[in-house]
């Protein structure tokens, strides 16, 4: 086997990673925190005026790929609207917010005011959630 096939092998075994896999492997934190309804819509389950805003788009983003993945919903990104609608912001905050996330890579635009959570940051944001809880400050 040739040295080329054999990195593509590795890279194929060892470096690539799916949606499926991260969130099986996060599911029981995400558990502790949202619910998907059947019809694709998320719930984040603890108390919200307890997360940040930029929390509760992360988590609600995380929700959507969780429906998503489900076969729930369509999509795993969010637009602005949504995000208003479904998590009580306004438009003054969820710009600025999803700003800051876009730009520390959190999350990515896939349209213009359509937003989804980057993949790698799942499991560091439900552990860092989950130490919030624990630690009584959710």
């Amino acid at each position: 086997m040739s040295e080329k096939k054999t990195l593509q092998n590795r890279i194929l075994s060892e470096m690539t990673e799916d949606y499926g896999n991260a969130l099986e492997r996060n599911f029981t934190s995400a558990l502790k925190f949202l619910r998907v309804s059947k019809d694709g819509k998320v719930h984040i389950v603890i108390d919200k005026t307890k997360l940040t805003g930029k929390e509760m788009i992360q988590l609600y983003l995380i929700g959507k790929l969780y429906a998503k993945e489900g076969g729930l919903s369509q999509t795993a990104s969010s637009a602005n609207e949504e995000l208003m609608e479904e998590l009580g912001i306004i438009r003054g905050s969820v710009l600025p917010w999803t700003k800051e996330l876009r730009d520390t890579n959190a999350i990515k635009s896939v349209g213009s005011g359509v937003h989804e959570i980057q993949l790698f940051v799942i499991e560091k944001f439900l552990r860092d959630l989950q130490k919030k809880l624990e630690g009584g400050t959710i």
